[in-house]
């Protein structure tokens, strides 16, 4: 079993930036890849990045790529988004997740396991 926790949501004007970060316990962190997705209040949840299980590689949905940064710090047990430039329509709960068998998968259907989610708010 994985336990995921996310934070570093909140409220920040358009053009700002946050960090939300993923804490992870219960299986040896560097067994799966990790991913970022979002959903927005009536709409699907959405894929919006991916990294690979030694962070060598990395995959961004085209609305934020240029904008977000993944990462991951094996030792700490702990996965990062980073996010500069936020838009309005960046407005969402994220959802940092986890799977073992997978891989880099753009899917949330192929992804284990589920933090509660962290909701982050731009403002215009």
């Amino acid at each position: 079993q994985v336990q995921l926790v996310e934070s570093g949501g909140g409220l920040v004007q358009a053009g700002g930036s946050l960090r939300l970060s993923c804490a992870a316990s219960g299986r040896t962190f560097s067994d799966y890849c990790v991913g970022w997705f979002r959903q927005a209040p009536g709409k699907e949840r959405e894929f919006v990045s991916t990294i690979s299980r030694t962070g060598t590689n990395t995959y961004y949905a085209d609305s934020v790529k240029g904008r977000f940064t993944i990462s991951r710090d094996n030792a700490k047990n702990t996965g990062y988004l980073q996010m500069n430039n936020l838009k309005p329509e960046d407005t969402a709960v994220y959802y940092c997740a986890a799977n073992v068998y997978a891989g880099l998968a753009y899917g949330a259907s192929r992804y284990e396991y589920w933090g509660q989610g962290t909701q982050v708010t731009v403002s215009s």
